[in-house]
């Protein structure tokens, strides 16, 4: 029986996807729970399981599709399953896997977007066999239509083959899990870089172009503007800065770092800045809080979730660390860490990138000394780390070279005043310039 899977809800009410990378083709016999495909909200990238066991009977769109919730996205030939075309959809329904929004109505009978493509022009390959990604090399020719297994990465890991003009097809996964990783990118191009290679006799030079260039609003990006948008012109931003000297901060991390019992954390600045942000919340509890239009309430949370702003190669991702006032600063740094990790990789869930309290940014990693982060919407304020520069400073009556950070904090003037913003940022900055006062919160 041929039976049909609907692109589900994947979570935050997100109304469609865009398809990343087929991991099956027409004619495959796949497992209950096996990875069919990697679809990118406007949150994350998410790996889509299947649903069924049985043979892959087609895919209905092709890599590059935009596809609503609820749009069929792959049908299965179900060995066994019941062939009575006289079934009542109701009862149909009841056979489906209990799947978030699984078999939604399509939202719109209109076809979906397609990602424009090189060479549009030239003859499209059968969906029986998966439309190669932009990294792989097609010849309409009869013998390439038949399916072949596409290497398994992630979507940063793919556009930096294409950055390097690596054919991932070439390069071996060292890892167990068979996932080419950027390590194995980097290596092979390393590798080959020393290798002369001539070019194919059919492929001309090419001229530099100075046509413009149309990129489609999508994904992380359209999220992340609509989401700029609508808290510019919602919450009235206000900001105020400190610079610190953190030199004694600065000391306590190359300390815990030299030490072996927590070498294996990394501990740093920006962890040492997100302690000092939890325990600084404690004394002004309005920045760890949103104001409810609707309800006409100020909500103030009982915990801190500690968003930190992450640059990807798909765009800012805020990823929340949960609870984080309830860290060490072991695990607090472990836990930042492995987030941005994640983030970076395109692997951060919706509920990774959920649920925020209060966020970071850490622009100084680029050499920047300040700015003026805008508010994660529903937040009530962030953080920005400027970078550590070595400085003359005010040092015991003298003037000394000093390690001096500025911080920087936008909130919303609807929940916070001046003067509480102002304590909040007097409070992480005692933190940060003497450590030891992180024992008067505690």
């Amino acid at each position: 029986m041929i039976t049909e899977f609907r692109l589900p809800d994947l979570g935050e009410g997100l109304r469609e996807a865009e398809i990343v990378q087929w991991h099956v083709a027409a004619g495959d016999e796949v497992a209950l729970n096996q990875t069919i495909a990697e679809v990118e909200t406007a949150k994350a990238v998410v790996e889509l399981p299947s649903p069924f066991a049985g043979t892959v009977s087609a895919l209905h769109h092709a890599e590059g599709d935009v596809v609503p919730v609820g749009e069929v996205l792959i049908a299965f030939d179900i060995a066994g399953a019941e062939t009575d075309a006289a079934a009542s959809p109701a009862a149909e329904a009841k056979r489906e896997p209990n799947l978030v929004g699984y078999g939604a109505a399509p939202r719109s009978d209109a076809r979906p977007q397609r990602r424009a493509r090189a060479g549009a022009g030239r003859d499209v390959v059968d969906l029986a066999v998966r439309e190669a990604a932009p990294h792989d090399a097609i010849a309409p020719s009869v013998a390439e239509h038949e399916p072949r297994e596409r290497p398994r990465s992630t979507p940063p890991v793919r556009k930096l083959a294409r950055d390097l003009g690596v054919d991932l097809d070439l390069v071996a996964a060292q890892g167990v899990d068979g996932l080419i990783t950027r390590e194995d990118v980097e290596a092979y191009a390393a590798r080959t870089s020393a290798e002369p290679v001539a070019a194919p006799a059919s492929l001309a030079p090419v001229a530099s172009s100075t046509a413009d260039e149309r990129i489609p609003i999508r994904g992380v990006r359209k999220h992340t503007a609509d989401a700029m948008v609508r808290s510019a012109f919602t919450a009235p931003h206000a900001a105020t800065f400190l610079t610190v000297d953190v030199t004694a901060s600065v000391s306590f991390v190359a300390g815990l770092r030299a030490d072996v019992r927590y070498a294996d954390a990394r501990i740093g600045i920006m962890a040492v800045a997100a302690k000092a942000v939890c325990l600084a919340l404690r004394r002004t509890p309005e920045l760890n809080a949103t104001w409810d239009e609707a309800a006409g309430e100020i909500v103030r949370f009982g915990r801190v979730n500690l968003g930190i702003a992450a640059a990807t190669d798909r765009g800012l991702v805020v990823p929340s660390v949960k609870d984080a006032g309830a860290l060490s600063l072991v695990d607090l740094a472990q836990s930042i860490r492995a987030f941005a990790d994640t983030a970076r990789a395109g692997k951060a869930t919706p509920a990774d990138l959920s649920g925020g309290t209060f966020s970071i940014t850490n622009y100084g990693v680029f050499g920047v000394d300040a700015g003026t982060p805008i508010l994660v919407p529903g937040e009530a304020g962030i953080l920005g780390l400027g970078a550590v520069q070595r400085r003359p400073w005010e040092h015991e009556g003298g003037v000394a070279l000093r390690d001096v950070m500025t911080l920087s904090l936008s909130f919303d003037h609807r929940l916070v005043d001046g003067a509480e913003a102002a304590r909040f940022l007097t409070d992480v900055a005692d933190v940060l310039r003497e450590p030891g006062r992180a024992m008067v919160f505690a």
